[in-house]
Protein backbone atom coordinates (compact mmCIF):
# COMPACT_ATOMS: atom_id res chain seq x y z
CA UNK A 1 0.00 0.00 0.00
CA UNK A 2 1.40 3.32 -0.91
CA UNK A 3 0.95 6.32 1.39
CA UNK A 4 2.39 9.87 1.54
CA UNK A 5 3.25 11.20 4.91
CA UNK A 6 3.74 14.65 5.56
CA UNK A 7 5.11 16.50 8.45
CA UNK A 8 5.42 19.99 9.57
CA UNK A 9 7.52 20.63 13.07
CA UNK A 10 7.41 22.86 15.68
CA UNK A 11 9.96 24.90 14.33
CA UNK A 12 7.16 25.81 11.09
CA UNK A 13 10.39 25.93 8.44
CA UNK A 14 8.95 23.45 5.82
CA UNK A 15 7.00 20.29 5.20
CA UNK A 16 8.52 16.87 4.43
CA UNK A 17 7.02 14.51 2.64
CA UNK A 18 7.97 11.27 2.32
CA UNK A 19 6.06 8.31 0.16
CA UNK A 20 5.97 4.84 1.39
CA UNK A 21 5.32 0.82 0.29
CA UNK A 22 3.42 -0.51 3.10
CA UNK A 23 2.76 -4.12 3.75
CA UNK A 24 -1.26 -4.77 3.39
CA UNK A 25 -1.74 -6.40 7.03
CA UNK A 26 -0.99 -6.06 10.55
CA UNK A 27 2.44 -5.75 9.74
CA UNK A 28 4.85 -2.85 9.57
CA UNK A 29 8.16 -4.76 8.44
CA UNK A 30 9.08 -4.69 5.23
CA UNK A 31 8.65 -1.19 4.51
CA UNK A 32 10.41 0.68 1.76
CA UNK A 33 10.78 4.61 1.46
CA UNK A 34 10.21 5.27 -2.32
CA UNK A 35 10.75 9.43 -2.32
CA UNK A 36 11.68 12.10 -0.26
CA UNK A 37 11.57 15.48 -0.49
CA UNK A 38 11.90 18.48 1.96
CA UNK A 39 9.86 21.89 1.12
CA UNK A 40 11.15 24.97 3.09
CA UNK A 41 8.55 27.48 4.20
CA UNK A 42 9.12 31.13 2.90
CA UNK A 43 10.28 33.16 5.40
CA UNK A 44 6.82 34.87 5.33
CA UNK A 45 4.83 32.35 6.06
CA UNK A 46 6.99 31.08 8.63
CA UNK A 47 6.61 34.35 10.54
CA UNK A 48 2.66 34.39 10.15
CA UNK A 49 2.66 30.61 12.14
CA UNK A 50 4.74 32.07 14.70
CA UNK A 51 2.87 34.80 15.37
CA UNK A 52 -0.39 32.68 15.59
CA UNK A 53 1.39 30.21 17.79
CA UNK A 54 2.54 32.43 19.91
CA UNK A 55 -0.11 34.80 20.32
CA UNK A 56 1.29 37.64 19.16
CA UNK A 57 -1.79 38.78 17.29
CA UNK A 58 -4.14 40.64 17.98
CA UNK A 59 -7.40 39.54 19.24
CA UNK A 60 -9.47 41.05 16.26
CA UNK A 61 -7.01 39.59 13.75
CA UNK A 62 -6.73 36.12 15.32
CA UNK A 63 -9.68 33.91 13.58
CA UNK A 64 -8.93 35.35 9.93
CA UNK A 65 -5.28 34.91 9.64
CA UNK A 66 -6.26 31.28 11.30
CA UNK A 67 -8.62 30.65 8.64
CA UNK A 68 -5.95 32.04 6.06
CA UNK A 69 -3.30 29.94 7.17
CA UNK A 70 -5.41 26.93 7.24
CA UNK A 71 -6.45 27.15 3.28
CA UNK A 72 -2.45 28.04 2.76
CA UNK A 73 -1.19 25.33 4.71
CA UNK A 74 -3.32 23.01 2.62
CA UNK A 75 -2.39 23.94 -0.50
CA UNK A 76 1.66 23.79 0.79
CA UNK A 77 1.17 20.00 1.67
CA UNK A 78 -1.21 19.45 -1.55
CA UNK A 79 2.23 20.60 -3.37
CA UNK A 80 4.26 19.02 -1.41
CA UNK A 81 2.47 15.61 -1.91
CA UNK A 82 2.04 15.85 -5.40
CA UNK A 83 5.82 16.71 -5.94
CA UNK A 84 7.35 14.29 -3.54
CA UNK A 85 4.88 11.28 -6.20
CA UNK A 86 6.44 13.00 -9.04
CA UNK A 87 9.92 12.53 -7.71
CA UNK A 88 9.08 8.63 -7.64
CA UNK A 89 7.34 8.47 -10.75
CA UNK A 90 4.70 7.64 -9.28
CA UNK A 91 1.13 8.53 -10.36
CA UNK A 92 -1.09 10.21 -7.67
CA UNK A 93 -4.26 7.46 -8.43
CA UNK A 94 -1.62 4.92 -7.11
CA UNK A 95 -1.93 6.25 -3.61
CA UNK A 96 -4.05 4.87 -1.18
CA UNK A 97 -3.62 8.14 1.07
CA UNK A 98 -2.13 11.16 2.24
CA UNK A 99 -1.43 11.23 5.79
CA UNK A 100 -1.19 14.79 6.83
CA UNK A 101 0.31 15.66 10.37
CA UNK A 102 -0.79 19.16 9.87
CA UNK A 103 1.09 22.43 11.96
CA UNK A 104 0.39 22.58 15.29
CA UNK A 105 -0.22 26.34 16.31
CA UNK A 106 -1.72 25.10 19.86
CA UNK A 107 -1.10 22.00 21.82
CA UNK A 108 -3.02 22.22 25.78
CA UNK A 109 -3.17 18.68 27.12
CA UNK A 110 -4.40 20.25 30.17
CA UNK A 111 -7.61 21.45 28.78
CA UNK A 112 -7.73 18.12 26.33
CA UNK A 113 -6.93 20.55 23.31
CA UNK A 114 -4.89 20.42 20.79
CA UNK A 115 -5.32 22.36 17.15
CA UNK A 116 -3.50 21.55 13.92
CA UNK A 117 -3.97 23.16 10.61
CA UNK A 118 -3.37 22.50 6.63
CA UNK A 119 -7.28 21.43 5.46
CA UNK A 120 -7.17 18.18 4.93
CA UNK A 121 -9.84 18.88 2.50
CA UNK A 122 -7.86 21.28 0.29
CA UNK A 123 -5.52 18.14 0.23
CA UNK A 124 -7.76 16.21 -1.40
CA UNK A 125 -9.08 18.30 -3.56
CA UNK A 126 -5.69 19.37 -5.20
CA UNK A 127 -4.07 15.97 -5.07
CA UNK A 128 -7.78 13.42 -5.75
CA UNK A 129 -6.13 11.09 -3.20
CA UNK A 130 -7.73 9.92 0.00
CA UNK A 131 -6.39 12.43 3.23
CA UNK A 132 -6.16 11.19 6.81
CA UNK A 133 -5.23 13.98 9.37
CA UNK A 134 -6.32 15.44 12.73
CA UNK A 135 -4.54 12.63 14.42
CA UNK A 136 -3.91 14.20 17.86
CA UNK A 137 -7.83 15.04 19.07
CA UNK A 138 -8.83 11.08 19.39
CA UNK A 139 -5.73 10.47 21.39
CA UNK A 140 -7.10 13.22 23.54
CA UNK A 141 -10.65 12.44 23.74
CA UNK A 142 -9.59 8.70 24.69
CA UNK A 143 -8.05 10.45 27.82
CA UNK A 144 -4.31 10.99 26.55
CA UNK A 145 -1.81 14.13 25.89
CA UNK A 146 -2.43 13.55 22.16
CA UNK A 147 1.57 12.99 22.13
CA UNK A 148 4.44 11.87 21.46
CA UNK A 149 2.38 9.60 18.45
CA UNK A 150 5.98 9.21 16.52
CA UNK A 151 6.58 6.09 19.38
CA UNK A 152 4.47 4.34 17.42
CA UNK A 153 7.08 4.23 14.50
CA UNK A 154 9.77 4.11 16.70
CA UNK A 155 8.82 0.32 17.73
CA UNK A 156 8.04 -0.66 14.22
CA UNK A 157 11.07 0.60 13.00
CA UNK A 158 13.80 0.18 15.53
CA UNK A 159 12.46 -2.45 18.01
CA UNK A 160 15.36 -5.34 18.16
CA UNK A 161 15.04 -8.45 20.23
CA UNK A 162 19.17 -7.93 21.13
CA UNK A 163 19.69 -4.24 22.01
CA UNK A 164 17.79 -1.83 24.61
CA UNK A 165 17.32 1.60 22.52
CA UNK A 166 16.16 5.30 23.02
CA UNK A 167 15.23 7.07 19.84
CA UNK A 168 15.28 10.55 20.51
CA UNK A 169 13.54 12.95 17.89
CA UNK A 170 14.66 16.32 18.31
CA UNK A 171 12.37 18.75 16.72
CA UNK A 172 11.01 21.73 17.71
CA UNK A 173 10.83 19.52 21.22
CA UNK A 174 12.91 17.06 22.23
CA UNK A 175 10.71 13.43 22.87
CA UNK A 176 12.19 10.04 23.69
CA UNK A 177 11.12 6.78 22.99
CA UNK A 178 12.03 3.95 25.21
CA UNK A 179 13.13 0.49 23.38
CA UNK A 180 13.85 -2.48 25.68
CA UNK A 181 15.48 -5.60 24.64
CA UNK A 182 12.64 -7.96 22.46
CA UNK A 183 9.89 -5.09 24.18
CA UNK A 184 6.13 -5.61 22.89
CA UNK A 185 3.94 -2.51 22.47
CA UNK A 186 2.79 -2.56 25.59
CA UNK A 187 6.45 -1.88 27.10
CA UNK A 188 7.08 0.91 25.59
CA UNK A 189 7.59 3.96 26.90
CA UNK A 190 7.80 7.82 25.38
CA UNK A 191 7.32 11.27 26.43
CA UNK A 192 7.98 14.48 25.44
CA UNK A 193 11.50 15.48 27.27
CA UNK A 194 11.63 18.91 27.28
CA UNK A 195 12.56 22.21 24.54
CA UNK A 196 15.52 20.75 21.56
CA UNK A 197 15.54 23.14 18.74
CA UNK A 198 12.57 25.84 19.57
CA UNK A 199 14.50 27.32 22.20
CA UNK A 200 17.79 27.58 19.82
CA UNK A 201 16.12 28.80 17.28
CA UNK A 202 14.31 31.25 18.63
CA UNK A 203 17.60 33.05 20.23
CA UNK A 204 19.32 32.81 16.93
CA UNK A 205 16.47 34.64 15.23
CA UNK A 206 16.34 37.41 18.38
CA UNK A 207 20.44 37.82 17.95
CA UNK A 208 20.12 38.18 14.40
CA UNK A 209 16.67 39.82 13.51
CA UNK A 210 14.98 36.98 11.70
CA UNK A 211 17.95 36.66 9.10
CA UNK A 212 19.48 33.51 10.60
CA UNK A 213 16.72 30.73 11.22
CA UNK A 214 18.54 28.00 13.46
CA UNK A 215 22.34 27.66 14.16
CA UNK A 216 23.31 26.09 10.82
CA UNK A 217 25.62 23.27 11.46
CA UNK A 218 26.23 24.44 15.16
CA UNK A 219 28.56 26.87 14.12
CA UNK A 220 27.27 29.25 17.39
CA UNK A 221 27.02 26.53 19.95
CA UNK A 222 30.93 25.13 18.86
CA UNK A 223 31.86 28.59 19.23
CA UNK A 224 30.60 29.24 22.40
CA UNK A 225 31.03 27.98 25.98
CA UNK A 226 28.29 26.51 28.47
CA UNK A 227 27.76 28.85 31.15
CA UNK A 228 27.00 26.09 34.40
CA UNK A 229 25.16 28.85 36.59
CA UNK A 230 22.51 29.48 33.53
CA UNK A 231 22.53 25.74 32.77
CA UNK A 232 21.59 24.43 36.36
CA UNK A 233 18.61 27.07 36.37
CA UNK A 234 17.59 26.15 33.41
CA UNK A 235 17.50 22.40 34.67
CA UNK A 236 15.35 23.41 37.44
CA UNK A 237 12.58 23.00 35.73
CA UNK A 238 8.80 21.69 36.96
CA UNK A 239 8.20 20.09 33.50
CA UNK A 240 11.35 18.21 33.64
CA UNK A 241 10.62 16.74 36.58
CA UNK A 242 6.85 15.68 36.03
CA UNK A 243 6.28 12.15 35.40
CA UNK A 244 5.04 11.22 32.31
CA UNK A 245 3.08 10.91 29.80
CA UNK A 246 3.71 14.49 29.30
CA UNK A 247 3.63 16.61 26.15
CA UNK A 248 4.66 20.26 25.68
CA UNK A 249 4.80 22.87 22.89
CA UNK A 250 5.79 26.72 21.75
CA UNK A 251 3.66 27.45 24.71
CA UNK A 252 6.31 26.76 27.18
CA UNK A 253 9.30 26.59 25.18
CA UNK A 254 8.75 29.04 22.43
CA UNK A 255 9.99 32.42 21.44
CA UNK A 256 8.75 34.37 24.62
CA UNK A 257 11.14 32.11 26.45
CA UNK A 258 13.82 32.95 24.18
CA UNK A 259 13.40 36.73 24.14
CA UNK A 260 13.45 36.55 27.64
CA UNK A 261 17.10 34.96 27.66
CA UNK A 262 18.23 36.99 25.16
CA UNK A 263 17.29 40.11 27.01
CA UNK A 264 19.15 39.04 30.44
CA UNK A 265 21.94 37.95 28.46
CA UNK A 266 22.35 41.12 27.07
CA UNK A 267 21.95 43.51 29.86
CA UNK A 268 24.99 41.39 31.31
CA UNK A 269 27.19 41.94 28.13
CA UNK A 270 27.55 37.83 27.59
CA UNK A 271 28.50 36.36 24.78
CA UNK A 272 25.34 35.31 22.22
CA UNK A 273 27.17 32.01 21.28
CA UNK A 274 27.60 31.14 24.79
CA UNK A 275 24.13 31.15 25.52
CA UNK A 276 23.74 28.90 22.12
CA UNK A 277 26.15 26.60 23.72
CA UNK A 278 23.99 26.56 26.91
CA UNK A 279 21.12 25.69 25.46
CA UNK A 280 22.66 22.86 23.71
CA UNK A 281 23.71 21.66 26.85
CA UNK A 282 20.78 21.93 28.44
CA UNK A 283 18.55 19.71 25.59
CA UNK A 284 21.33 16.95 26.03
CA UNK A 285 21.63 17.13 30.02
CA UNK A 286 17.58 17.16 30.15
CA UNK A 287 17.34 14.21 27.69
CA UNK A 288 20.01 12.14 29.68
CA UNK A 289 18.00 13.09 32.94
CA UNK A 290 14.84 12.45 31.63
CA UNK A 291 16.06 8.89 30.74
CA UNK A 292 17.61 8.10 33.77
CA UNK A 293 14.84 9.20 36.14
CA UNK A 294 11.82 7.77 33.92
CA UNK A 295 13.10 5.19 31.45
CA UNK A 296 16.00 3.14 32.87
CA UNK A 297 19.81 3.34 34.33
CA UNK A 298 21.44 4.97 31.38
CA UNK A 299 24.18 2.46 31.77
CA UNK A 300 20.82 -0.40 30.51
CA UNK A 301 20.72 1.94 26.71
CA UNK A 302 22.63 -0.03 24.13
CA UNK A 303 22.34 2.93 21.90
CA UNK A 304 20.75 6.11 21.54
CA UNK A 305 19.49 6.74 18.11
CA UNK A 306 19.04 10.53 16.57
CA UNK A 307 16.15 11.83 14.19
CA UNK A 308 14.81 15.45 13.09
CA UNK A 309 16.99 18.53 12.87
CA UNK A 310 19.00 18.41 15.75
CA UNK A 311 20.57 15.18 14.30
CA UNK A 312 22.42 17.49 11.68
CA UNK A 313 23.80 19.93 14.46
CA UNK A 314 27.15 18.62 15.26
CA UNK A 315 27.47 20.77 18.53
CA UNK A 316 23.65 18.73 19.55
CA UNK A 317 25.22 15.50 19.12
CA UNK A 318 28.58 15.86 20.27
CA UNK A 319 26.87 16.96 23.68
CA UNK A 320 24.70 13.39 23.68
CA UNK A 321 27.59 11.27 22.96
CA UNK A 322 29.01 13.42 26.47
CA UNK A 323 25.52 12.86 27.91
CA UNK A 324 25.16 9.47 27.43
CA UNK A 325 28.72 8.13 27.27
CA UNK A 326 28.15 4.25 27.73
CA UNK A 327 25.50 3.97 24.62
CA UNK A 328 26.58 4.62 20.91
CA UNK A 329 24.60 7.97 19.59
CA UNK A 330 23.86 7.60 15.95
CA UNK A 331 21.58 8.73 13.61
CA UNK A 332 18.17 7.42 12.67
CA UNK A 333 20.11 6.50 9.03
CA UNK A 334 22.30 3.97 11.21
CA UNK A 335 19.06 1.81 11.41
CA UNK A 336 17.84 2.47 7.97
CA UNK A 337 16.08 5.20 8.50
CA UNK A 338 16.81 9.12 6.87
CA UNK A 339 16.87 11.03 10.21
CA UNK A 340 15.03 13.73 8.56
CA UNK A 341 12.23 11.28 6.66
CA UNK A 342 11.38 9.92 10.28
CA UNK A 343 8.40 11.98 11.31
CA UNK A 344 6.42 11.68 7.97
CA UNK A 345 7.88 7.94 7.60
CA UNK A 346 5.59 7.65 11.07
CA UNK A 347 2.67 9.42 10.23
CA UNK A 348 2.76 7.64 6.50
CA UNK A 349 2.05 4.39 8.88
CA UNK A 350 -0.42 6.10 11.08
CA UNK A 351 -2.81 6.23 7.73
CA UNK A 352 -2.04 3.34 6.54
CA UNK A 353 -3.51 1.93 10.20
CA UNK A 354 -6.43 4.35 9.85
CA UNK A 355 -7.62 3.04 6.43
CA UNK A 356 -7.33 -0.33 7.94
CA UNK A 357 -9.06 0.52 10.77
CA UNK A 358 -6.19 -0.65 13.15
CA UNK A 359 -4.85 1.04 16.17
CA UNK A 360 -2.14 3.56 15.34
CA UNK A 361 -1.24 4.68 18.44
CA UNK A 362 1.05 3.63 21.90
CA UNK A 363 -1.54 4.20 24.63
CA UNK A 364 0.93 3.69 27.30
CA UNK A 365 3.13 6.57 25.83
CA UNK A 366 0.34 8.85 25.73
CA UNK A 367 -1.59 8.91 28.32
CA UNK A 368 -5.02 7.51 26.42
CA UNK A 369 -7.33 4.83 28.57
CA UNK A 370 -7.70 2.70 25.50
CA UNK A 371 -6.37 1.60 22.05
CA UNK A 372 -7.95 3.70 19.14
CA UNK A 373 -8.01 4.22 15.37
CA UNK A 374 -6.36 8.27 15.63
CA UNK A 375 -7.53 10.05 11.93
CA UNK A 376 -10.18 11.96 10.34
CA UNK A 377 -10.72 10.84 6.80
CA UNK A 378 -11.99 13.43 4.09
CA UNK A 379 -12.31 10.86 0.49
CA UNK A 380 -10.71 11.76 -2.54
CA UNK A 381 -12.18 12.24 -5.79
CA UNK A 382 -13.30 9.08 -6.06
CA UNK A 383 -15.49 9.62 -3.17
CA UNK A 384 -14.26 5.36 -1.79
CA UNK A 385 -11.87 5.60 0.95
Amino acid sequence: MRVIGLMSGTSADGVDAALMEWPDGDSARPFELLAFRQDDFPDELQRRIHLLADRRLPGEEVLCEFARLDVDLGERFAAAAAAVAAEAGVQLDSIAAIASHGQTVAHHPEHRATLQIGDPSVIAERTGCTTVADFRPRDMAAGGEGAPLAPFFHFAAFAQADEARVALNLGGIANVTWLPRGACPDEVVAFDVGPANALIDGVVRCYSDGVERMDRDGRRALAGSVDAELLEELLDDEFLRRSPPKSTGRERYGIAMAESLVRRWQDDGRSEDDLVATLVAFTADSVAAGCGDFLADTAGIDRVLVGGGGSENPAMMQALAAAFSGAAVEPFDAAGVPAGAAEAMAFALMGRNALLGLPNHLPRCTGAACSAVLGEIVPGRSGRI
